[in-house]
């Protein structure tokens, strides 16, 4: 398995789609050998000197943890770094947008950690989509936007149990729906409860709330709280003094309104009952 490039950055910067390509070298997708990380450093786009928040080593060190922390549980490391990395890493939606940051991140602060993480067995290879991919499959950008979706105002314990479970958010974090914040908490607490568990069962209630939702209005039978951008904001600025998360206890993220809970719940109910007749690939009448 790989080891961290010789040369790690200290600051993150933004790395192009065109300039990664040269990067993403078959020793590196199949875990065998890295780049030494001096050359991807010259085609990088450096970002602000003065933000606190582009250091490299609180997330190297993060990742460090997770990697000893779950060797031997590779796939209960996202359910652990997600929540962390979100508040470690405070950005807007606008920048997260940026997958030049995504690709720096991957390929020169921690691709030991994609490697780590997501090295099929069957191929021993690494997709290049864990490096350079879509916001849903990014090793980073995935663990980043479920936070960002799934918590409930500074409460990251719906995006562990999100997290938790890889069907749902490979399935779930591509819908457009899932930016509303009831509907978020709603696919979460079915989960917890025990309704929807098989990545089946996920999928087929995935299809069944995006086929309701072109119906049914989820605004007007779950609304929700206007967000305060000023909350958002001073959460941001407050990365400039912000100590490491805790390895221990889950962090805080911004100073939100939580999801009005009578929303939650009706949606929670709207959805099981959805769920009954969603088309779960083998589930007979008798399930």
């Amino acid at each position: 398995m790989i080891t961290q490039p010789h040369h790690v950055p200290e600051r993150l910067a933004l790395l192009s789609g065109s300039a990664a390509d040269a990067f993403l070298t078959d020793g590196l997708l199949r875990g065998e050998e890295v780049h030494s990380g001096i050359d991807l450093a010259k085609v990088v786009e450096p970002l602000p000197e003065d933000d606190a928040r582009w250091s490299v080593e609180p997330i190297r060190s993060l990742v460090e943890d997770a990697m000893f922390e779950f060797r031997d549980e590779r796939t209960k490391a996202d359910a652990w770094l997600a929540p962390r990395l979100h508040a470690t890493l405070r950005l807007t939606r606008r920048e997260a947008a940026d997958k030049r940051l995504w690709n720096h991140l991957a390929l020169a602060v921690a691709p030991d950690y994609v490697v780590w993480r997501h090295l099929s067995e069957p191929s021993r290879l690494v997709a290049a989509e864990r490096f350079q991919g879509p916001a849903d499959r990014q090793c980073f950008s995935r663990l980043w936007w479920a936070s960002e979706l799934f918590r409930n105002g500074p409460d990251y314990r719906p995006v562990e149990a999100a997290c938790g479970n890889q069907d749902l958010i490979h399935t779930v974090l591509r819908k457009d729906l899932i930016d509303h914040r009831p509907t978020a908490q709603a696919l979460v607490r079915l989960l917890e409860v025990g309704k929807v568990t098989t990545g089946r069962e996920i999928n087929g209630l995935s299809v069944a709330v995006n086929a309701a939702g072109a119906t049914v209005i989820y605004d007007v039978l779950a609304p929700d709280e206007p967000r305060d951008p000023a909350r958002l904001r001073d959460w941001i600025e407050g990365a400039q003094t912000a100590p490491p998360v805790s390895r221990h206890i889950l962090p805080e993220g911004p100073d939100e309104d939580p999801v009005p809970e009578e929303s939650v719940a009706a949606l929670t109910d709207y959805f099981a009952e959805l769920f009954e007749t969603a088309p779960v690939r083998g589930r007979t009448s008798e399930n």
